[in-house]
């Protein structure tokens, strides 16, 4: 079992951060770190026993509805909140349904089928951390709204245990074992995909092409950046050796008896 449900999103009239990578922060944390974790998981996942149902939760919720996926703008450049978030659920959806493809269409030596499935698990509005930070708009004014009105929310909102219900539904339910893959759950009951791009090949491998590049891109400038700083770490280090080295030569010549001194005339006789 993987559950990918790692998420950060920024109030909507707030601007999303940038990560030290230099990535726009819903886009860094909701979907690329997915992505470079399945690929390193790949193989493993493809090559587990017939026997075995794995199951892979990705985590989404309505604001992809409204996305639109400008691959250009998740690098140096901030967005406001609901748009990175949005931009950052629709690209997971879309990588979901490529990525059960791409487990499909894995021949296993055993000739077996594949018994690894990928769902979509929306949640639905809860009274989580993340939707209080939303609904304050992460202010201390908002804040206080959100407390004042809190029956309102209480009624509205589900319990984190009620929007966990999905999530154990899409992980236990024996019906999710059997027949494929791909499926997104919500209110403990499968939905339909309001977004014709999740299910577009053509941007799944565009998506998929970018993704690759970006994350290659970034290893290469962190092995710079981790080079670099090992020079420095052994220059700062070689400089304190010789410090060290400096420091107990001016000590011994501090220590040795000068010419016509009392112990100097001592150590003679």
């Amino acid at each position: 079992m993987i559950i990918l449900c790692a998420n950060v999103m920024t109030p909507a009239f707030g601007i999303s951060k940038m990560t030290v990578d230099g990535l726009e922060e819903e886009w860094a944390v909701n979907y690329i770190a997915n992505f470079h974790l399945l690929s390193i998981l790949s193989p493993a996942i493809r090559a587990q026993p017939p026997d075995r149902d794995v199951r892979i939760l990705f985590s989404t919720c309505n604001s992809y509805i409204g996305a639109t996926m400008n691959l250009a703008e998740t690098q140096s450049k901030t967005s406001s909140g609901s748009t990175s978030n949005a931009r950052s659920k629709l690209a997971l959806m879309t990588f979901a349904m490529a990525f059960q493809k791409h487990l499909d269409a894995y021949t296993r030596p055993d000739k077996q089928p594949n018994q690894a499935r990928a769902f979509i698990i929306d949640p639905g509005f809860s009274r989580t951390p993340g939707t209080r930070r939303w609904l304050t708009g992460g202010s201390l004014w908002g804040l206080l709204l959100y407390l004042l009105t809190w029956p309102v929310w209480w009624l509205v909102l589900k319990s984190p245990q009620q929007g966990a219900q999905s999530y154990l539904l899409a992980a236990m339910e024996a019906e999710f074992g059997r027949g494929t893959g791909g499926k997104m759950i919500k209110e403990c009951r499968e939905m339909h995909i309001l977004r014709t791009e999740v299910k577009d090949e053509a941007a799944a491998k565009q998506l998929w092409e970018f993704s690759e590049k970006q994350i290659e891109q970034l290893e290469k400038e962190g092995a710079v950046k981790r080079a670099l700083a090992k020079k420095e770490k052994e220059a700062a280090e070689n400089d304190n050796v010789s410090s060290a080295t400096a420091s107990a030569t001016n000590d011994k010549d501090e220590k040795k008896p000068s010419a016509g001194s009392r112990r100097s005339r001592k150590a003679k006789s």
